[in-house]
């Protein structure tokens, strides 16, 4: 582990359902103060005092604000599978829908806190938890994806691993930069145009 990872690396993993409590506090804690100050503000002393504990008592958990930045980025990358893939209707004609649900599942995840996800963009350190992160979610999405474009008639591309990938980048991409710009966009056209684009590269030649 390197020096950076260790700045990064909480101090305590709870075994007990207690200390388990108490991280979670912690984290968020965080997300309220960094929402409501920023990062440079948002000190670990305002942490603790939105956490009702002691600094002390916050140190034995985590090294410093940059360490918990990481962790709830960390979390939020990894995320879980695409909610109801498993349901989705896959008789012709249906495709938009299908697309119109992994979208609308990107956009539900970054919705909430657009300060907060900004935040965890812009200055979130890097570290090798992060990565594996990045990741393992990456080839669980596209993975995900791609057995949902397998079953569907509608799909006329040949390459899928190749579209998968491309898909899962698109809509991960897009999302993030524009639910976290500085001005407020409407979602429901980033939810439109997102659908069109991606349901008509899926078609192909069709």
């Amino acid at each position: 582990m390197t020096s950076a990872d260790r700045r990064l690396t909480p101090r305590r993993r709870p075994q007990q359902v207690r200390a388990a409590l108490t991280r979670e506090r912690i984290l968020t804690a965080a997300t309220h103060v960094f929402a409501e100050y920023g990062y440079a503000a948002g000190t670990t002393n305002r942490i603790a005092e939105r956490a009702r504990m002691s600094i002390g008592s916050l140190y034995q958990y985590f090294p410093n604000k940059d360490a918990i930045l990481a962790e709830l980025l960390v979390r939020h990358i990894d995320r879980g599978a695409w909610a109801g893939a498993d349901e989705l209707d896959a008789t012709p004609g249906s495709l938009k829908e299908v697309v119109r649900s992994l979208v609308r599942d990107a956009i539900d995840h970054h919705h909430d806190d657009p300060q907060l996800l900004r935040i965890m963009i812009e200055e979130a350190p890097v570290s090798s938890e992060l990565i594996e992160a990045i990741d393992r979610h990456g080839k669980a999405r596209v993975g995900q994806v791609r057995e949902v474009l397998a079953r569907h008639p509608d799909v006329g591309v040949q390459d899928l691993d190749m579209a998968a990938e491309l898909v899962v980048g698109t809509v991960e991409m897009n999302t993030h930069k524009l639910m976290a710009a500085a001005q407020p966009i409407q979602v429901e056209r980033l939810e439109t145009e997102l659908v069109a684009m991606i349901s008509r590269y899926l078609q192909g030649d069709q």
